[in-house]
């Protein structure tokens, strides 16, 4: 099954992705930091299928971060979460391969996902 990396500052938004995308059958990690090594720490040991990553447009931290993952691994799908307005114009200047809006609809959020997982052979 596939694993995704989930980041987010707010410990309660984690634990509701965790428990939305557990019981799709998705294996989780979660971390509630940006901080680009330990990120691409756990990118290197747990080889996740997607990376979603909390953003603020106005904090570097995660943009930052998608650069170094990006760099390292091109291939390697991240995902913006963001409530800023304007996310759908800007996810993508920033190396994001898509976004999902907060709040979010589950069923959206397991299609965009699906979107980005390479089926296995």
């Amino acid at each position: 099954m596939a694993t995704i990396i989930v980041q987010d500052k707010d410990a309660s938004i984690l634990e509701v992705l965790a428990i939305a995308l557990q019981m799709k059958g998705f294996t989780t990690i979660s971390i509630d930091t940006c901080d680009e090594e330990l990120m691409l720490d756990i990118i290197d040991k747990e080889r996740p299928h997607v990376v979603m990553m909390d953003i603020r447009l106005s904090d570097e931290d995660c943009i930052k971060a998608c650069k170094a993952i990006k760099q390292k691994y091109p291939h390697l799908p991240v995902i913006a979460l963001s409530c800023n307005n304007n996310i759908h114009e800007q996810y993508d200047q920033h190396g994001f391969d898509g976004y999902i809006s907060k709040p979010f609809d589950l069923e959206l959020l397991y299609n965009i996902l699906r979107s980005h997982i390479q089926p296995t052979a």
